[in-house]
């Protein structure tokens, strides 16, 4: 795709909201990257489904949804991101050429801390939620496959974070996870994150 982007690092900023299901393996859609194997609670992998908007001051500014799948090799925990849909052309190219993220595109409406849609994938309507107090840091690396290797990559920042109760509703390429429900959702009110690592 010949659209530009920016270097890594990314620098963002926004709001999110994130549910975790557990999920049969066989249910899953995709093999985990070369090395890894699924985290599994009561044979059931760990999955994480999650809505951002990415504001200003971010180098880009868009909707996403996502599903992921925590992983290990031994006992390093990575974040397997398995299906993943962004409003922004750059967000695409830069997900796929920088991380091996395999973004597609979609349309969204809404926002992610109260009620968001991504047009024939998922929609969230998020409850009452009870606030964490202060920013909480957080911290994990992604871990994708490109060819017979995997791209590992640092995310680290901070969230201002609250739990509640979320209704989530998939369909099209999510329905997989349909009709499952959710063991928490967490709204993530503002974050910011760095994606990426400084080029050599």
């Amino acid at each position: 795709m010949d659209v530009s982007y920016p270097d890594q690092p990314w620098d963002l900023h926004g709001d999110a909201s994130a549910g975790v299901f557990l999920v049969p393996l066989r249910d899953l859609p995709s093999a985990p990257p070369p090395g890894f194997r699924p985290v599994t609670v009561l044979g059931r992998a760990v999955v994480t489904t999650a809505f951002f908007r990415y504001r200003e001051p971010s180098p880009l500014t868009y909707g996403e949804i996502m599903a992921t799948v925590l992983v290990r090799r031994g006992l390093r925990l990575r974040v397997n991101i398995v299906q993943i849909w962004v409003d922004s052309p750059a967000s695409l190219a830069g997900g796929r050429e920088l991380w091996a993220i395999p973004k597609d595109l979609a349309e969204f409406r809404g926002d992610p801390t109260t009620s968001m849609e991504a047009i024939g994938i998922g929609s969230l309507e998020v409850g009452r939620t009870v606030s964490v107090p202060g920013w909480v840091p957080t911290g994990f690396r992604t871990a994708q496959a490109r060819g017979a290797r995997a791209v590992v990559t640092p995310v680290s920042g901070r969230v201002r974070v609250g739990l509640g109760r979320g209704r989530w509703r998939f369909e099209g390429p999510l329905s997989w996870l349909s009709g499952r429900r959710s063991l928490l959702t967490m709204a993530v009110h503002r974050f910011r994150l760095r994606f990426g690592q400084e080029s050599a």
